[in-house]
């Protein structure tokens, strides 16, 4: 109990590459937020493809806007150490949401799923939102090593791209898609048996690339 209570609690001084550092309150929220929108985009994820597989593809896209907004908000709050690799996925994902629009706007909301499975190469204007999905394993593999985090590096996509150039069929894609959807339920779910401080990384690292960006843009 008295570590749970202590859970907003500064962190003791921690020792970092270009000094020490406090872990605060506000950091340890955003790793909490960062962990609930990760459980939240596989939950969905999840959701969404049992849906597809047992109703259809009708209702399908409450499913999508909620892995949609999830991720957006994991993509708020997740810490990379690399500014222009955090600008990447999130332009990634800001892309992929216009061609998810154009795409329901075409289809229709309640047939855009289906849309993208009779007519794979719109599958590039949506590929955009899964690319930072797959960005999100990677930088979960490269800092913890988790072997579910390189699955969902690896199976996304090799579905989509296999579907998108007609050397999978709709059943493979599926299946790659499912595995990655409860391979990332199961990164969510296990984020939360870590310390905040993993997720929050090196802050004087953080402090000094903030601080050379500055000085940078000072002497442009």
């Amino acid at each position: 109990m008295k570590e749970k209570n202590s859970y907003f609690k500064p962190s003791n001084p921690v020792k970092g590459v270009y000094g020490d550092f406090i872990v605060t309150p506000k950091d340890k929220k955003e790793v909490l937020f960062y962990r609930l929108s990760i459980l939240s985009c596989g939950l969905f994820f999840s959701l969404g493809l049992v849906q597809w597989f047992t109703n259809g593809s009708s209702q399908v896209w409450i499913y999508f806007a909620g892995l949609v907004i999830s991720l957006g908000s994991g993509l708020k709050w997740i810490h990379i150490y690399l500014r222009p690799l955090h600008q990447a996925l999130v332009f990634f994902w800001a892309i992929g949401c216009i061609g998810l629009g154009i795409v329901a706007y075409h289809f229709g909301l309640t047939n855009f799923v289906y849309g993208l499975k009779e007519n794979p190469k719109w599958i590039f204007l949506v590929g955009p939102l899964f690319a930072s999905i797959t960005g999100v394993g990677f930088k979960e593999f490269f800092c913890f090593r988790r072997m579910e985090a390189i699955g969902i590096t690896i199976f996304i996509p090799i579905a989509l791209i296999g579907y998108l150039t007609e050397l999978a069929n709709a059943s493979f894609t599926f299946a790659m898609l499912g595995i990655s959807s409860l391979l990332l339920l199961i990164l969510g779910i296990r984020k939360f048996n870590l310390p905040a401080e993993a997720d929050i990384g090196d802050k004087s690292v953080f402090d000094f690339l903030e601080s050379q960006r500055k000085l940078k843009e000072s002497n442009s």
